[in-house]
């Protein structure tokens, strides 16, 4: 190391001399196009021995690539004279004097690993991902783990499971498409056989069997809609329907759990002011309070009666609130 010191030592002040040198003989010159030959000569020399003494003491990944490192050093003090040499001179020498020690790196970069981050020898079993199926779905670069996350939608129930599905309707592969297709197609198709069984029922049944039947139209039809599987006009129609049927059934006989389901299907439509009627004849028939209060809350909402909302929220239980989607409702308004 000393000896590369000193052999740059040597080098720059070679350079330097030369270079002051040839300023000398420039000025001294009576004619002036053989000052400027001997003058060119002597400043070429001078950049190559400043630029080879500088490129010696730079740290190693400067140094490199070659020769466009040593190269860039000469082109700065052979195309601006004398300023040029001063320049890298006085830009080089203070930093390369004053280096600061490469401490101890603490960390280390590494590239993200793929989904499902676990380690190959698990891989054998995709239906057991972190994270949900949600994220597999959306996020898994492989199509048989999508695949196997949408065959583990079996397992689920409610709304969940439809919404994963329509998520994989958007996936480029096709099989996967096409699975999530036929199991929402199957999913729905079910429901209305139920539908299409019970109106066949309902042609031939008698007054006593009627508001059961209707009854359970109603529920077959609402879960059309809740389910996600009907939309546009089509849910409109399906709302629509449920509503009547529920109402037929309510004239049979009262039932405070069909009230509530009439509450939430006013809610869906729209209707505030109907939810709330069915909420009061629910909690009449005996449903808790605090079963009815977030759809309370909703129509409050949808009726633009803000004023309400926060302390119908605080009215809930604390484990209610801890459970989503309350939570993020109780943040936001309480």
């Amino acid at each position: 190391m000393k000896v590369r010191l000193l052999s740059s030592g040597a080098l720059i002040l070679s350079a330097v001399v030369i270079e002051v040198g040839g300023w000398t003989h420039l000025g001294l010159t009576p004619e002036l196009a053989d000052g400027l030959r001997y003058f060119l000569l002597l400043h070429s020399l001078a950049c190559v021995l400043l630029a080879t003494g500088l490129w010696q003491v730079l740290p190693a990944r400067y140094q490199r690539p070659l020769p466009w490192a040593p190269l860039l050093l000469f082109s700065l003090a052979f195309f601006i004279p004398g300023l040029g040499a001063l320049g890298i001179l006085l830009a080089l020498m203070p930093a390369l004097w004053r280096q600061r020690r490469r401490e101890n790196q603490a960390w280390r970069a590494l590239s993200a690993p793929q989904l499902p981050f676990r380690p190959s020898a698990q891989q054998l079993s995709p239906l057991f991902n972190d994270g949900s199926l949600h994220d597999v779905v959306k996020l898994a670069p492989d199509p048989e783990q999508r695949l196997a996350a949408l065959l583990a939608t079996r397992r689920m129930v409610g709304k969940s499971a439809v919404s994963i599905l329509k998520l994989a309707l958007r996936d480029p592969i096709d099989d996967v498409r096409l699975l999530a297709y036929s199991m929402l197609d199957q999913q729905e198709t079910q429901i209305n056989e139920r539908i299409e069984a019970l109106l066949t029922r309902l042609t031939t049944a008698d007054d006593s069997q009627k508001a059961a039947l209707h009854a359970a139209l109603a529920r077959w039809y609402w879960e059309l809609s809740y389910l996600g599987l009907a939309q546009g006009s089509v849910l409109q129609h399906v709302l629509m329907q449920a509503r009547n049927h529920l109402e037929t059934a309510l004239e049979s006989s009262p039932n405070p759990e069909l009230e509530l389901l009439g509450a939430r299907i006013a809610l869906e439509q729209g209707l505030p002011y109907d939810a709330k009627l069915f909420l009061r004849r629910a909690e009449q028939g005996g449903i808790s309070t605090e079963k009815l209060t977030p759809f309370r809350a909703e129509a409050a909402f949808l009726s633009a009666e803000y004023a309400e909302v926060p302390g119908l929220l605080v009215s809930l239980s604390s484990d209610v609130l801890r459970r989503p989607p309350f939570t993020e409702l109780a943040r936001y308004w309480i």
